[in-house]
């Protein structure tokens, strides 16, 4: 009795990664001067949905898109992280993440997805962080909230970040990026705005390099992000939580651990979303976000 019910269970899970998976395509050359990328599809895609941006580290830079899922919001959401939203989660093939080529991955999904163009978030760690601090710099009008670890900046000019409800978070015991950088952004900020308004910095103190990648599987991460909207009065930046070492360790709880089932691109999962897209649910739902676009009151920047 006992083995009939392992067995069940060990079906039930495979059934369950094997669901979570089948919402996970991987996209390659689709978009011009942009990044090759994973895209994750929410359960109801009908009504316009939340976007996260995951930009990975240096140690996932390269051309073989599977590197990507070793770790961030993508692998989260492959060990059970539910998120009722879209993830793009692109792959730099080296050097700086281009705050342009991440955008031209966003118009594309824009353009065939119904995305909330109000609620667009971007998240990263390390070289993710620069990203992520970069691409909030460069588009502070298109992105609802950011969250940067680890990381630093690299666009000169960083003034927009004060427009961004903004959380970064750094350890002081970072050996591969020093807590420096961050500080340099934070000045950069106190420079054009000495209020810094829309900005939390988690300076803390012990934490190394590695540590902060469990924030992206906490559901707390994902509840702050979306606790902002561009259509937000004035776009004041949510209250944060505590990152407590006891937090921390909860970052796993609940979720699957080994071997996944993750979603591969397969010739038949490509076939079936093109399938998708020449149905008429997949056009009427086009053509909602094609008037939703049109009828945005916001430009994209080129």
């Amino acid at each position: 009795m006992i083995k009939k019910f392992s067995i069940l269970a060990i079906l039930l899970l495979m059934f369950t990664a094997v669901a979570s998976a089948g919402r996970v395509t991987s996209h390659h050359g689709k978009v011009a001067d942009g990044y090759n990328f994973w895209l994750v599809e929410p359960e109801d895609s009908m009504e316009a949905k939340p976007v996260f941006i995951f930009l990975h580290g240096a140690s996932l830079c390269g051309n073989d898109l599977n590197k990507v899922r070793r770790y961030g919001t993508l692998d989260a959401v492959e060990k059970g992280r539910e998120l009722d939203a879209y993830v793009i989660a692109p792959q730099n093939p080296g050097g700086a993440w281009s705050p342009r080529k991440v955008m031209n991955v966003l118009k594309w999904v824009e353009d065939y997805y119904n995305v909330d163009y109000d609620r667009i978030y971007v998240l990263g760690m390390s070289l993710g962080g620069y990203g992520a601090i970069d691409f909030a710099a460069t588009y502070p009008d298109d992105v609802a909230a950011a969250m940067a670890f680890c990381g630093g900046g690299s666009v000169k000019d960083l003034s927009g970040l004060n427009d961004v409800p903004l959380w970064i978070v750094h350890g002081t015991a970072d050996r591969a990026v020093s807590v420096s950088q961050s500080d340099k952004v934070v000045e950069a900020m106190k420079n054009a705005n000495a209020s810094t308004p829309r900005l939390i910095y988690d300076r803390i103190p012990g934490m190394n390099h590695s540590q902060p990648a469990r924030l992206f599987y906490l559901a707390e991460t994902y509840d702050w992000l979306l606790s902002h909207s561009l259509k937000d009065n004035k776009r004041p930046v949510a209250e944060g939580f505590n990152i407590t070492n006891d937090l921390m360790r909860t970052a796993y709880s609940g979720l699957r651990t080994g071997s996944r089932s993750a979603a591969k691109s397969s010739a038949s999962s490509q076939k079936k979303v093109a399938q998708q897209r020449n149905s008429e649910k997949y056009k009427q739902r086009s053509a909602k976000a094609t008037a939703s676009k049109s009828a945005s009151s916001r430009k994209r920047n080129s």
